[in-house]
């Protein structure tokens, strides 16, 4: 009895997490289709490892250490922890835990410092690391009348700098509540992950009047089967071994634009959502603004010393780790 309780209040959760993310899209001006466009289909696409090489936090947490928010060994650790975390096997309730020790650090963070943040990390990091074959996968859809959207954990302001640098139609991400244009300190739902990229997608179709047989969907991980069995079109993108297996024996189409040697340069696991956000990221953007108003500590060591980067997330990772040992 109390697996299923927890179970549907998963699910209700996950159901919260999808409609915020199709409530907070923005369609942008230039992805948006002519009027002649197919409006009933559109593509979904995931983001790390999909549409870009690596994770798109991570590579935002690399700017976020070159400008002093926080240290390189800060940056390392939170890489490792996101290979641990992704071993663990990412359940639900390490990522709850996660979220919980992070989201302390968010309240009164300005939404728009972020969006700032991410537009110059974008270019500077990210664009260079956008797969041409996956890009070009949604440009085919663009042209064909098609809107395209971005679905990813990563929050919904980072999701949609993406789409707008690459001229797509909109994002679907994790919402963080905000009030007055900064952050209470709290989710809307959960991370868009998993069966909550399903909701949002769901959520959006409705919303735009689309017909999800008519859709396609792209990602490289079997956490988002979910979402792929949604629609007519589902496409795996460089796979992790569970989702090409599972691409095989439901005859979908398999995309794999990386060699040998990108793949072991990119393949950085995804991190947990927002959870890993809120917890480096803003965790030493939210220190440093505090350093800013006073405090007498160079914000790189006061970033190291209360694990700006790690900290948020060192107890629940390495709980998660003993657990499966």
């Amino acid at each position: 009895m109390e697996r299923l309780r927890r179970h549907r209040r998963g699910a209700d959760s996950a159901i919260r997490a999808g409609a915020a993310a199709a409530a907070a899209a923005e369609v942008e001006a230039a992805g948006s289709p002519p009027a002649a466009a197919d409006a009933r289909s559109a593509a979904f696409f995931d983001v790390d490892n999909t549409m870009m090489m690596g994770a798109s936090i991570y590579h935002f947490a690399r700017g976020m250490a070159a400008r002093k928010y926080f240290t390189t060994r800060d940056l390392a650790r939170f890489a490792w922890q996101q290979i641990a975390f992704r071993l663990s096997g990412e359940r639900p309730e390490d990522m709850a835990q996660t979220k919980e020790a992070a989201l302390s650090f968010v309240a009164g963070m300005e939404v728009s410092e972020i969006v700032r943040l991410g537009e110059e990390i974008y270019d500077e990091l990210m664009a260079e690391r956008i797969w041409p074959g996956t890009r070009a996968l949604a440009q085919q859809h663009l042209d064909a009348g098609q809107r395209v959207w971005l679905v990813t954990a990563t929050p919904v302001e980072l999701a949609q700098v993406i789409a707008n640098r690459l001229g797509l139609t909109g994002a679907l991400g994790t919402v963080a509540e905000s009030e007055d244009g900064a952050y209470t300190g709290h989710l809307v739902g959960e991370p868009l992950h998993g069966p909550a990229k399903a909701e949002a997608v769901k959520a959006l179709a409705e919303r735009e009047g689309l017909d999800l047989a008519r859709c396609s969907a792209y990602s490289d991980s079997a956490n988002d089967l979910p979402m792929l069995s949604l629609v007519g079109h589902a496409v795996a993108v460089n796979p992790d071994s569970e989702l090409r297996r599972e691409a095989r024996t439901r005859g979908w189409e398999i995309r794999d634009f990386r060699t040998g040697r990108k793949a072991a340069l990119y393949a950085i696991p995804t991190a947990a959502g927002v959870g890993a956000f809120t917890g480096g990221v803003i965790a030493g953007v939210a220190l440093q603004r505090r350093h800013n108003r006073g405090s007498p500590t160079p914000p790189a060591r006061r970033a190291d010393g209360h694990g700006a980067l790690a900290g948020a997330l060192g107890a629940a990772l390495s709980g998660t780790l003993r657990r499966t040992r």
